[in-house]
């Protein structure tokens, strides 16, 4: 995390190329693919939501339970340094939603709207 505020953090994340996932997207030409993008704005969204909920004193498991609006403007290649900017729209009760965008160089490459949803842990049988 390189910042946070109220209802909003930013993140990052150095794309070194050795990511296993650029073996077969696509070789000779490297690119980030769009699910793992996305993933990164949700985990940005998950370390949001942990902050928020503590803070309201609820626990569970934060999972995805709605993306929309997803818009990919540009390719994300090796050496790339992407941050990730996720904010809380709004709460209501255990869902949050959320809008993030991630750029590269200040350029938005993806942004993104979808909702985490705070689930009671269960216990292992």
């Amino acid at each position: 995390m390189i910042d946070r505020e109220e209802n909003r953090v930013i993140t990052n994340y150095q794309v070194t190329g050795e990511e296993d996932f650029f073996k077969g997207h696509f070789p000779g030409n490297p690119i980030m693919p769009g699910v793992i993008l996305q993933e990164a704005a949700f985990q940005s969204g998950a370390l949001l939501m942990s902050f928020k909920s503590a803070e309201s004193g609820q626990t569970g498991l934060g999972v995805v339970s709605r993306v929309q609006d997803v818009k990919f403007k540009n390719f994300v290649k090796p050496g790339d340094l992407l941050e990730m900017e996720v904010c809380l729209d709004e709460s209501i009760a255990n869902a949050f939603y959320m809008s993030g965008k991630t750029r590269v160089n200040g350029k938005i490459v993806m942004a993104i709207k979808f909702t985490g949803t705070l689930v009671p842990n269960q216990a292992s049988s």
